[in-house]
């Protein structure tokens, strides 16, 4: 480039820059419009959910919302009664972090109509349809209520509880009197209780769709997959010799469900029509299947989910990912990562069998170690609370803490950046958990308590109502998350002086009261109490036994094979113990579907309360929450609880080394770092730049140095300067052991 094209490039700028100006005021002009609308509607469903005979789901049609968003601005309304069925609920806790943490759970679309891939836009105005649809659920999904007429739809807001850009969320709160004494009662008639039967075993392979590299009990074969169309899988896999029992195929490199995605404007788009895709004669989508299985496709845009069927065979394709990273292994490396790990389950569940995905594998393995012994205390199994109760801890227990923090609260530029990573981290939270049914602690209740019990109250399983005042000369990181405005679920406040209302976990409450700077003020204006027990701590010790025994041998193995292997199996036990706990949590059931597009491109009606979430070139996809279903194993007490002392634990968390001098447990957490010094959150990680040297014992909740650049760094401000600066810290300090 010359100093021609440099000025002239300018001057273009500018012109870009004159244009954007008016285009960015009328853009905040809507979105004032739309806040103001979203708070009517929000009082709105306010003022019909008093009515004795209101249903959250005739509101959420008429707001264009889902049940869930109805149900945290009105509690009272969660739905009753919702039909049982299992559910796989993808929820991320990452060490890594190299994916964002927002939960949505998925459920399987069915079956629809195929149409061939090569069949082309027969008319213009089917374009002009589909551009329509594209601009209308650019921002996410849009109003049924106006979806008949394309060219009018506006997006609504996106299934997150926020009801305005600019103002935070109201959390929900129990009602007072004997409307709110009737939430306290467990469901009739559900408990968690051990299973009588044994899963079924499933044969795998583990297929590269980039080589065609395909790895099952029977051997090693390389396959010629063509473009790696679901059909064209299909026909080669089964055309093998003795891959007839197969029926779950794990992809290991490839993601062939991404080929397309420079078509598509989400991934998610790009994933249904790959699912959707052609199939060899005599297979269908799968429609039916026994009662430990799903029918249907999981549309996710990272780990999808595809179920098909021939007859009576039936065959899965999964991503590996679900269970770890594979980092480049061969499928037989793959394989023997998930021998490794059944052989290392075995000593401690004596009828652990593989299930599909982690979460699957980690709810079945805890459901076996339920007490059955008679007489035992919770033989009869683990109540499940209300649906009220389950509603308010879904809509005020939020997850991991993901936070950027950016200029001016850090300087522009920075000595330096360090991330250290909790080792296993939710294996730390196992040990005591609630059970039973809640006692409700309203703010009278808990002022009439001794000092002692107020204590007590507080470091038991428990979660909060609290209305809470920073100290005036707070200058470090927020420590209780609050409702965050926009999309967003929470922040974390932390301005000297300010005071805001939120639900808490006790775990955090008391660091609050007791951090190491400077005690917060706390008012406790309700709260649930519930009976301390151990319901995770036998699964979770034997999770534990064999992630230790896995990774003694990935650092000793002679066999690199075997090293990696073992590594890998290791991810895996962490991965059914975090996302075993996130299917405790029972989020609503958001059912998907796909639907075929009309020959001019006008959308099919879709199922009563759906919204409609993607579009391709042949069909839209539309999600409908369902609400809570009847599930036995439904414990958001649990996870709750747990993730809640993962935060706390972030910022402020005993070690397992010790002090020579005094014998006591060091300290590790982002409060023992200077003030400034914290750049950014994610789950179990701090990112920060002072310099780190808690020292490391290898067990769960430890503090692991996983990146460092020890020079000088600009602060990143977005999240795709984060992660750039991740990927560099840990590639610079892997260098340095070389």
């Amino acid at each position: 480039m010359d100093n021609k094209k440099y000025s002239a490039g300018l001057s273009e700028l500018r012109a870009v820059r004159d244009e954007l100006k008016p285009l960015e005021r009328e853009l905040a002009q809507l979105q004032a419009k739309v806040g103001k609308l979203r708070d009517r509607r929000a009082e709105k469903i306010r003022q019909l959910g008093v009515y004795e005979k209101a249903t959250s789901d005739r509101i959420a049609t008429a707001a264009g919302l889902a049940v869930i968003d109805i149900v945290a601005l009105v509690p009272s309304l969660a739905p009753q009664g919702a039909p049982e069925a299992p559910v796989e609920v993808p929820v991320t806790e990452s060490a890594a972090v190299d994916q964002p943490t927002a939960q949505t759970p998925a459920e399987p679309i069915k079956e629809t109509a195929v149409v061939s891939a090569s069949e082309e836009p027969q008319a213009a105005d089917r374009a002009g349809a589909l551009a329509r649809l594209r601009a209308a659920t650019a921002e996410g999904a849009f109003d049924l209520e106006v979806l008949g007429e394309p060219g009018q739809a506006e997006a609504t807001a996106p299934p997150t509880g926020a009801e305005t850009e600019g103002a935070e969320r109201v959390l929900p709160s129990i009602p007072e009197g004997t409307e709110g004494g009737r939430w306290f009662h467990a469901e009739p008639g559900l408990a968690s209780k051990r299973p009588n039967f044994r899963q079924a075993v499933r044969q795998m392979a583990f297929l590269d769709t980039a080589t065609g590299v395909l790895v099952w009990q029977g051997g090693t074969v390389r396959l010629d997959l063509g473009q790696a169309t679901v059909s064209q899988i299909l026909t080669a896999v089964y055309a093998v010799p003795n891959t007839a029992s197969v029926e779950r195929i794990y992809v290991t490199a490839g993601d062939p469900w991404h080929q397309s995605s420079e078509r598509h404007d989400f991934l998610k788009d790009a994933v249904a029509a790959w699912l959707n895709g052609p199939l060899p004669e005599g297979w269908t989508v799968e429609s039916s299947r026994g009662k430990d299985r799903q029918a249907g496709h999981l549309v996710h845009p990272r780990n999808p989910v595809g179920r098909w069927q021939r007859g009576d065979q039936h065959i899965e394709i999964r991503s590996v990912g679900e269970w770890f990273d594979p980092e480049g292994a061969d499928p037989a490396t793959v394989r023997a990562a998930f021998v490794e790990l059944w052989k290392a389950l075995r000593p401690h569940f004596e009828d652990v069998v593989l299930m599909g995905s982690p979460s699957q594998t980690g709810r079945d393995l805890w459901s076996r170690t339920i007490p059955m012994k008679a007489g035992a205390k919770w033989a009869e199994g683990f109540p499940v609370m209300s649906q009220e109760i389950r509603g308010l801890l879904h809509a005020t227990a939020g997850q991991g803490r993901t936070e950027l923090i950016t200029p001016p609260r850090v300087p522009e530029r920075v000595p330096g950046w360090y991330e250290v990573d909790r080792t296993f981290a939710y294996a730390k939270h196992t040990w005591a958990s609630g059970v039973g049914v809640p006692q409700r602690i309203t703010a009278a209740r808990f002022a009439a308590m001794t000092e002692k019990e107020q204590t007590n109250a507080l470091f038991a399983p428990s979660h909060w109502q609290v209305r809470v005042t920073i100290p005036k000369d707070w200058n470090h990181v927020g420590l209780l998350p609050a409702p965050a405005p926009g999309e967003r679920s929470w922040h974390y406040p932390y301005e000297g002086g300010r005071t805001f209302t939120t639900w808490a976990g006790g775990a955090e409450v008391n660091l609050a009261l007791r951090n190491p700077i400077a005690p917060w003020r706390i008012e406790i204006l309700d709260g649930l109490l519930w009976e301390s027990g151990d319901p995770l701590k036998s699964w979770s010790t034997k999770l534990q036994k064999a992630w230790r025994s896995l990774r003694a041998i990935a650092e000793h193995h002679g066999d690199e094979q075997q090293k990696k292997a073992c590594a890998l199996a290791s991810r895996a036990v962490r991965s059914i113990l975090l996302y075993g706990i996130g299917t405790f949590a029972q989020r609503p059931r958001i059912t998907t579907g796909s639907l075929e597009l009309g020959a001019s491109g006008e959308v099919p009606e879709l199922p009563e309360g759906a919204r409609l979430t993607g579009i391709t070139d042949t069909h839209v996809t539309w999600e409908r929450n369902q609400g809570f279903g009847r599930d036995q194993y439904a414990h958001p007490e649990w996870a709750a609880g747990v993730w809640s002392a993962a935060r706390a634990a972030l910022l402020s968390v005993s070690t397992s080394s010790k002090d020579p001098e005094t014998g006591k447990p060091l300290k590790a957490g982002a409060l023992h770092l200077p003030p400034g010094s914290i750049l950014a959150f994610r789950t179990d990680a701090i990112y920060t730049s002072a310099p780190v040297d808690w020292p490391y014992g290898g067990e769960p909740g430890d503090y692991l140095l996983k990146g460092r650049m020890a020079w000088e760094q600009t602060t990143p401000r977005t999240d795709e300067d984060f992660y750039v600066l991740q990927e560099l810290g840990r590639q610079a300090y892997e260098s340095e052991g070389m």
